[in-house]
């Protein structure tokens, strides 16, 4: 199993701050470890993409999975490079695209740049059309114990560094059937977080099959669709899912799961 991880030295920085107190002369003031927040700029085979804010570390991962969860790619074969700078202004990101994915791209494309929050999850979108994607199912499998579940949450704490430093930064994880935790990856959105633990997946081959992934966020629609393009037969939220993510991961087969205000897991969907 993969050791806890250790934060980014670039995701986040020590700010001294004052201590408020009822008396002036009783105050004091501290390091804060605060959380870095940039604009990462995707770019694929020079054309400009999208600008998201996010925490500047596991970007290789990010730019993998975002294409993934974008529809971009289909397969990590798909990507021929995968360049990141640095400048003043932010991170940027480019991407080169071959063979049908490139052809793919060219021909939806739109020819403007997009603008990510961090909590954007239809950034981009300029039609209803455009936020139901075409249908999916996943792929049938194992359904975790409830004792998976809960052991995973529990062990999740220690894999997040930068939320225990900063207490701002959500966190994704692949968690095995036996509950034990694989693949961690952390961010201040919880779209990123997502994003990235699909990229690590796909650079580590990991299998989506035999496991479940498990959220720190509440569990909206967008993250349910991040799910299915990944592969995820099964999604663990610790906040609740809305009612359209609920609809969403019944007809594409995902089993969506969230923690009750006593830490029980409840199930919302179950494959047909």
């Amino acid at each position: 199993m993969n050791q806890p991880l250790q934060h980014s030295q670039s995701a986040c920085v020590s700010l001294p701050v004052d201590v408020t107190c009822n008396a002036p002369s009783a105050c004091e003031q501290r390091l804060v470890c605060i959380a870095e927040e940039v604009p990462v700029a995707f770019r694929y085979n020079g054309f400009s993409h999208a600008v998201m804010m996010a925490t500047p570390g596991d970007l290789q991962d990010f730019a993998v999975g975002f294409s993934r969860t974008e529809g971009v790619i289909e397969a990590i074969s798909d990507l021929q490079d995968i360049s990141i700078g640095q400048s003043d202004e932010g991170t940027s990101i480019d991407i080169s695209l071959g063979g049908d994915a490139l052809h793919r791209y060219l021909a939806t494309r739109r020819v403007r740049q997009l603008r990510g929050h961090t909590s954007c999850g239809l950034c981009g979108i300029e039609d209803l059309n455009d936020v139901h994607r075409p249908g999916f199912r996943v792929p049938a499998a194992t359904a975790p114990r409830a004792d998976s579940i809960s052991s995973a949450l529990t062990s999740l704490r220690q894999w997040q560094p930068l939320s225990r430093l900063t207490r701002c930064a959500h966190a994704s994880a692949w968690v095995t059937l036996d509950g034990d935790l694989r693949t961690v990856r952390e961010d201040v959105g919880r779209h990123n977080s997502l994003d990235k633990l699909v990229g690590a997946m796909l650079r580590e081959g990991l299998e989506t099959t035999c496991g479940f992934c498990l959220i720190t966020s509440r569990c909206s629609f967008e993250m349910v669709q991040k799910a299915i393009a990944a592969g995820f037969p099964t999604l663990v939220s610790a906040g609740s899912p809305t009612a359209l993510a609920i609809r969403c991961a019944q007809t594409s087969g995902v089993r969506l799961y969230s923690l009750s205000r006593y830490g029980e897991p409840l199930q919302f969907t179950s494959p047909a």
